[in-house]
């Protein structure tokens, strides 16, 4: 080992010096644009042939996949936890070896909460634990009765499988490989930075401009879904509030009343227009108070539950679901079936679906984590980033969640709150949990929480699609930010119109997107192993050779 190769760092990445594109990279800003203006234009003058074609695909995808899905996320989880455990790698730095984080360890993890999994966690809260109480593979097996008491173990096990280690890994192994090749090696903090070791310089090409249109379009996917769900709560609460009749339409076939169209559309232009003023502002203004806004509201809301809802309940369930979860971890990161079956049918449903989801989302929250991240340690990384957030979700889905089920168990709710359409069943159970006075002024908190959170996820979103588009370059145009602010709302608008409403759309495009930034955050697993071994090697040369001297 007397002689190792310097790392390739020489990326080349073009943009224009000149007009409307300055500071931008060509080939890769107008090859999203064309992407996104022809799902756009497709959805809205053909919706019916959009509809139909992206569910028969996204079947195909589902049904061909699922594995690979299943297994590349559980390959995410446990590559995070063997490089932070690793001495050599865990005490790497992201950056240089005295610099300090740029903000603080609060506003870190609210941005990081905000960004990652605030929507989710808002509309899935209650409708997660509350699905799986009557859907899991354990009920599938005939191992527990739906709805009953033995199947609550089950169903808080895959609750904490789709919101855990597993979910954030996805965010961080993105992260992680961005920030690591941005802040050690000083190379562009862009998606095709992160596959170096292996492609070296073909990323100048070609190659590193699909990668980076990959990212761009990705992110916009998981963006809209994330968006399109919670404009969905968002109408459903002020309804709640306001008892606007226009904002809702008929359930199908006589089931619970859904968020019309009208409902969706002018939630969705508030929510948008407030998060291009806050992307204009930048990182450190808009996206950081907004996130400190948005954890400090999440705390009262979970304390609301913990004084008013079914706080004993589940507390004595966070404790059992998390050892259980624990001991079927190994199981839980590998445990395909064939969709053939109806576990497999199951799995690409619910499981398949949010590890698509997460990955469409990876882009985005990768390069966003990577971004507010410099100055911390690998390991600080990995435990800040998927072991800590993964703690408060699930506390987060055990305390709101639990008190669902017990208001269903005790039989306070009759039903109501397992009625209750997917967006509505937080406000279903705080009309159950909390006096009609308290509950007007709790509605409204939860509003604005939705608000700020679905306003973080889009500003965020924006300043990434620039940073990728503008070869890595953090400080972009407040101009493209706008534009693309508008881009993003026309397709969010688009896909729900051809959807009647609904997020079926939403979903299959998604899904069809991940796929193929699935495979190249499996090359960024591969390119970071051998980048970290390398390192290390070189280190230990170094070593050695000042010993000699």
């Amino acid at each position: 080992m007397s002689y190792i190769p310097a790392p390739f760092t020489d990326i080349d990445i073009n943009t224009h010096d000149r007009g409307f594109y300055e500071g931008y990279s060509l080939p890769v800003t107008l090859a999203s644009k064309i992407v996104v203006a022809l799902l756009t234009a497709w959805a809205l003058l053909w919706p019916i042939s959009a509809e139909s074609i992206l569910s028969l695909v996204n079947t195909e995808v589902l049904d061909i996949f699922n594995l690979f899905y299943v297994l590349a996320v559980g390959l995410f989880a446990w590559f995070l936890l063997i490089v932070a455990a690793v001495p050599s790698s865990g005490r790497r730095k992201l950056g240089k070896p005295d610099e300090k984080p740029e903000f603080s360890t609060f506003s870190w993890f609210a941005m990081m909460f905000g960004a990652g999994l605030g929507v989710g966690l808002m509309v899935y809260a209650t409708a997660e634990p509350l699905g799986l109480w009557a859907s899991n593979p354990e009920i599938i097996r005939g191992n527990a009765e739906p709805n009953t008491a033995g199947a609550l173990q089950s169903a808080f096990r895959y609750t904490f499988l789709h919101y855990g280690l597993h979910a954030w890994g996805i965010y961080v192994v993105t992260g992680l490989c961005l920030a690591y090749y941005a802040y050690t090696r000083d190379m562009p903090l862009t998606i095709r930075s992160a596959l170096t070791p292996i492609l070296g310089r073909h990323v100048n090409g070609p190659i590193g401009h699909a990668l980076d249109v990959l990212g761009v379009v990705a992110t916009i996917l998981g963006v809209a879904v994330t968006i399109g769900f919670g404009v969905s709560q968002l109408v459903e609460g002020v309804y709640s509030v306001t008892g606007m009749d226009w904002l809702l339409q008929p359930g199908l076939d006589g089931g619970a009343p859904t968020p019309s169209s009208v409902g969706l559309i002018v939630a969705l232009v508030l929510v948008m227009v407030l998060s291009i003023l806050s992307a204009v502002s930048g990182v450190g203004r808009g996206v950081k108070y907004l996130s400190n806004l948005n954890l400090i509201l999440s705390c009262v809301l979970l304390l609301v539950f913990v004084i008013f809802g079914s706080f004993m309940f589940a507390a004595s369930e966070y404790g059992s679901a998390l050892l259980d979860y624990l001991r079927h971890f190994p199981a839980l990161s590998f445990e395909a079936w064939s969709t053939d079956t109806e576990l497999g049918a199951w799995q690409a449903g619910w499981t398949t679906f949010y590890w698509a989801w997460w990955i469409a989302f990876s882009p985005f929250v990768g390069l966003f984590l990577a971004r507010i991240s410099r100055g911390r340690t690998v390991r600080e990384f990995v435990l800040g980033a998927a072991v800590l957030p993964s703690l408060v979700c699930f506390a987060w889905m055990t305390i709101l969640g639990g008190t669902s089920i017990d208001l269903e168990i005790s039989g306070i709710a009759q039903g109501t709150i397992i009625e209750a359409s997917q967006t509505n069943k937080l406000f279903a159970t705080l009309q159950y949990m909390v006096g009609d006075q308290l509950y007007a002024a709790i509605a409204v908190m939860c509003v604005i929480l939705v608000l700020t959170f679905l306003v973080t996820s889009a500003d965020s979103g924006l300043l990434v699609i620039n940073t990728i588009m503008a070869g890595g370059e953090e400080e972009t145009s407040s101009l493209h930010r706008v534009l693309w602010g508008v881009l993003l709302t026309l397709v969010i608008a688009a896909l729900i119109l051809a959807g009647g409403g609904g997020l079926v759309v939403l979903q299959n495009a998604m899904i069809i997107g991940a796929l193929p930034f699935a495979f190249v955050m499996v090359g960024m697993c591969a390119s970071l192993a051998k980048a970290l071994y390398r390192d290390h090697q070189r280190d230990r040369l170094q070593h050695d050779e000042q010993l000699a001297a």
